[in-house]
């Protein structure tokens, strides 16, 4: 089927900013609750929000096989469960009904004012009911540095990092939408020169820039996903912050893993941009250095996206400083590695399940995506516009994720992923 909707010469009938993440090529899916309090589910093009709903029941999507209420809902897992061919004939006839060639809606005053809401008149929610959400290690950069840390730089990369795409299963209840606020976590630390862990609010508080996808239904138990054709159960992607209490966790992996210290909040932006708008952002993924054995294997190079992402640290004075700029493509283990490795063992993925893609950092420091790298685990402070420095986060500081892809002929992107932070309970 033709991805119609990508067409980068399509104009739209609503107004578009020249670098707004949304223009007509993208089409993303999420849900809000409009100032009426009716929660639909909808897209977005410009500044607006379109009630996916409403078109629905005013007989736009006519000869799409969809079930009445499939727009009716407070999450998109049904939708996400009816598979690519529907999302596909779905996001082309929005495209096409928002063409600016189309005059169906756009002459239709009365539909319009059903269907078409201004953002600011909206409150975006949490766009899937996650069942279960998994978050991959997959960046070789963090891995390293992370491991030089704690470990030194001869044995910096654990002895299974190259051959399987590391991971560990978070927890889902936590994961919220962008704009809700981060409470700061208590928990057992163990301070330097201690005898015994104390208990008190973390004193290392971090982000982890990331992205994840969302599954549809992929498998049943005890059946696996090849591969090359991983592709056809992952829906879309969102920006996402998997905050960390690097004292707590520090005290807490071994022997198990993160826990408290990761499973207090998860942050996700609310619109999830499908893979087929991000398709001519496809470019070649990271050599990987390592063969891997064969359920791993891609018979395709190209399976990276230059996504360019950005985080901020917005202070309570109303300073923005920049604290890092990377890209998705530095990702060394690629989601469908990520997505076959998880079904191996006969695993089953669901529709609205979550995979995180790990921290992306790249080379440099002005790529690392955590602050536990970029003051190095508090030894490099950075000084923001204020003057004052940070070596990880303050209660009142506004964390930003921001991410888009652009070529010659459109930009799409993600909007923003975001967190306040308040003192702890």
């Amino acid at each position: 089927m033709q991805l119609t909707a990508n067409n980068p010469n399509r104009k739209s009938w609503l107004h578009v900013a020249v670098d707004c993440d949304f223009p007509i090529q993208n089409i993303p899916f999420g849900v809000f609750l409009t100032k009426d309090d009716i929660i639909t589910i909808g897209t977005r093009i410009g500044e607006y929000a379109i009630d996916l709903g409403a078109l629905h029941q005013l007989g736009y999507f006519e000869g799409i096989p969809l079930t009445d209420d499939i727009f009716m809902q407070d999450s998109l897992n049904d939708f996400i469960a009816d598979g690519r061919i529907t999302w596909r004939l779905v996001r082309n006839r929005i495209a096409d009904i928002f063409d600016v060639n189309n005059q169906k809606l756009q002459a239709n005053q009365a539909h319009r004012d059903e269907v078409i809401f201004d953002m600011k008149d909206i409150e975006v929610l949490l766009p899937v009911d996650i069942g279960d959400y998994t978050d991959f290690y997959s960046s070789k950069e963090h891995a390293t540095n992370v491991g030089i840390m704690f470990r030194g730089p001869e044995n910096a990369l654990m002895p299974n990092w190259k051959h399987i795409p590391v991971g560990y299963h978070g927890r889902a209840s936590s994961i919220i939408v962008s704009g809700t606020p981060i409470i700061r976590p208590c928990g057992q630390t163990m301070p330097p020169d201690a005898s015994k862990p104390v208990f008190g609010p973390t004193k290392r508080l971090d982000m982890e820039l990331e992205t994840a996808f969302i599954t549809t239904a992929a498998n049943h138990l005890g059946e696996s996903i090849p591969v090359n054709d991983a592709e056809e159960y992952i829906f879309g992607m969102v920006l996402f912050n998997d905050w960390s209490a690097r004292d707590i966790q520090k005290w807490e992996y071994v022997p198990l893993g993160p826990f408290l210290g990761k499973s207090f909040a998860s942050t996700i932006s609310p619109w999830i941009v499908t893979m087929d708008a991000l398709e001519p952002f496809r470019c070649e993924s990271p050599k990987q250095d390592v063969e891997v054995l064969d359920y791993l294997k891609q018979d395709r190079t190209d399976n990276a996206y230059d996504i360019k992402l950005q985080a901020f640290l917005e202070t309570e004075n109303g300073d923005v400083n920049k604290l890092t700029e990377t890209n998705f493509k530095h990702m060394y283990w690629s989601m469908k590695q990520q997505l076959a490795h998880h079904t191996i063992n006969g695993c089953n993925v669901r529709a609205g399940d979550m995979m995180g893609s790990g921290t992306l950092s790249g080379a440099t420091r002005e790529a690392f995506a955590s602050m536990l790298e970029i003051a190095w685990a508090g030894k490099k402070p950075i000084t923001l516009k204020d003057g004052s420095t940070r070596v990880f986060f303050n209660d009142g500081d506004n964390v930003i994720i921001k991410g888009h892809c652009k070529n010659e002929n459109v930009r799409i992107g993600f909007g923003t992923c975001a967190g306040k932070i308040l003192p702890s309970k």
